[in-house]
């Protein structure tokens, strides 16, 4: 038994969710994702313009976010646009609800 929850532990699908609720949990990138929801596709430039936030460290977060699949990214010529990944993100919020409502 004991092997198989360490395994379980180190499997692909716990260090995917690990990341990705390690990227929800930040209070920056929470304000970079209701950002993004409020203005819906939106130019990289606007996001740490609007949110006043250095240029590098907007991008170190927005990239936690795409590693996490939270987020996709289009490129316009030397624009990159970023939006919601709306599917993920309503995985996400079903599995902690779940896992918070469960006996």
């Amino acid at each position: 038994m004991a092997e198989s929850i360490a395994k379980f532990v180190q499997s692909a699908e716990v260090k995917h969710a690990q990341s990705v609720m390690r990227a929800i949990a930040h209070p920056l990138r929470l304000r970079i994702v209701e950002f993004i929801h409020r203005n819906g596709n939106i130019n990289v430039n606007r996001i740490y313009g609007e949110l006043k936030l250095e240029q590098s460290i907007a991008s170190q977060h927005l990239r936690i976010l795409r590693d996490a699949d939270l987020v996709t990214t289009r490129r316009d010529g030397k624009f990159i646009y970023y939006s919601l990944n709306y599917p993920k993100i309503e995985k996400v919020t079903a599995a902690v609800k779940r896992f918070f409502t469960a006996n």
